[in-house]
């Protein structure tokens, strides 16, 4: 036992195999996103629950982290401590709550924010991408921050909670461009990565490189 005990590594997993991709969420916390844009007190906890999350990505925050070169892996395996690349809130624009405070609920154009799970020594190949999708009989128009849903290669590899403090996930927001004729039905969304060698159809998970959700607007 001491002998096998001897080669574990405090800050790395010996095995990581089981999970090759990473699981998807998003913000607000919540999969059924049902409020009424009139009522304040009907999207607070949404709008309350995503300045929460957002305050770590706080420009004043973020300032203490590394600017890195975009489009390429920024690798510190010799590195004992690890340094952290700047994902300022400001980079989701329209959803970043600085302007808007509401998130875009106020006016029944709700903001939702997805983040890819951490996995210790994960590097993406390709250009991964967020693809969002109706599955609903209506069309939505949708509007991605940042610029086409991308994922930075910039934020991989992530080398664990120990010496890669102060990491934060990149993020990809996405506002739902509804109009009046949208209102007062359930919108199905999909949320997928795409461009990469990241799974997204995994049937057994439905939350591996992907994430569904409804949304209701009533007014």
């Amino acid at each position: 036992m001491w002998a096998m005990l001897q080669t574990l590594n405090d800050d790395t997993p010996k095995y990581r195999d089981r999970v090759a991709s990473p699981r998807f969420a998003i913000r607000p916390n919540s999969l059924n996103i049902v409020f009424n844009r009139s009522e304040p007190l009907d999207y607070g906890q949404y709008v309350q629950h995503l300045e929460s999350f957002l305050h770590q990505y706080n420009d004043s925050e973020q300032a203490k982290n590394d600017l890195c070169m975009a489009g390429q892996y920024w690798e510190q395996d010799e590195e004992p401590q690890k340094k952290v690349c700047q994902f300022r809130r400001s980079l989701v624009q329209r959803c970043s709550g600085m302007e808007d405070t509401t998130f875009g609920y106020a006016n029944g154009q709700p903001c939702v924010i997805v983040k890819m799970n951490r996995i210790i020594g994960l590097k993406p190949s390709g250009d991964p991408y967020i693809n969002c999708t109706s599955k609903s009989e209506k069309p939505l128009q949708m509007q991605y921050f940042p610029n086409e849903g991308t994922i930075d290669r910039m934020y991989f590899p992530y080398y664990g909670k120990k010496t890669h403090e102060g990491y934060v996930q990149p993020l990809v927001a996405v506002k739902l461009l509804l109009k009046k004729e949208d209102y007062n039905s359930e919108l199905i969304v999909e949320r997928k990565v795409e461009g990469s060698n990241l799974k997204n159809n995994d049937e057994r998970d439905k939350f591996l490189g992907r994430v569904t959700f409804r949304v209701l607007v009533t007014e």
